[in-house]
């Protein structure tokens, strides 16, 4: 799979954004510009933000990967108006805590991206960590080299793109991530793994399961048309 097939953009920098992808919000374009993004009932946070010496350097390495996680969390999320609000809380979390950044921004930004869609969805209907359980249940029952399952990267390429995006959005949560981090976003194993705190055999098997699922979808899709 590439990463520059199937992630949601939002364009920024790089000419206008799709048809499908809503604007980049103001807090995100404010960061972006330099100036100062508004901010309500945080004095905190809004003192972070305006630190003028702490823009350039988040503009240079942090901003260029909005699109990755408005992607992330539009494939978690499922949602594009809830996808740009995480994105934005994302970003600006990004923003205030900029100083903890070590190593690669990109999956240290997912990471927070990761958070943010967690407490999105907390808030939206709450946590169910009874069915949680028993999703990672079946991926480690499930288990296979992920590296083996190569299918699917031929029917994505051959395949309508909308028509993957929903197929993903079918598979349940632990897999979808993985598959959205590792295949979509190209991120490592240990990446993936220190994105979502999870051990390397776990994100191996969800992906390999992940993959698993993906390729029965596309199945019924094509033997429906």
């Amino acid at each position: 799979m590439s990463g520059r097939i199937l992630p949601f953009r939002l364009g920024l920098g790089r000419g206008a954004p799709t048809a499908d992808v809503p604007r980049a919000s103001m807090a995100t374009a404010a960061i972006g510009s330099g100036s100062r993004p508004p901010v309500s009932g945080d004095p905190a946070g809004a003192a972070a933000l305006i630190q003028p010496s702490r823009a350039p350097r988040f503009r240079e390495l942090v901003l260029p990967h909005l699109d990755a996680a408005y992607s992330l969390a539009r494939y978690l999320a499922r949602d594009p108006v809830a996808a740009e609000d995480i994105a934005q809380d994302a970003m600006l979390r990004a923003f205030r805590g900029f100083e903890t950044l070590r190593g690669e921004p990109k999956p240290w930004l997912l990471a927070i991206v990761r958070n943010a869609y967690f407490d999105w969805r907390r808030r939206a209907r709450g946590w169910d960590a009874v069915a949680g359980g028993e999703v990672e249940q079946a991926a480690l029952e499930n288990a296979v080299d992920p590296e083996q399952e190569t299918a699917e990267t031929g029917l994505i390429r051959q395949g309508d793109v909308a028509a993957l995006r929903a197929a993903i959005e079918t598979i349940p949560e632990p897999f979808r991530e993985a598959l959205v981090l590792r295949d979509l976003e190209e991120l490592s194993y240990r990446q993936v793994a220190e994105v979502t705190g999870a051990p390397m055999g776990t994100v191996m098997s969800r992906l390999a399961r992940a993959r698993r699922m993906l390729g029965e979808r596309l199945g019924v899709m094509e033997a429906a048309l």
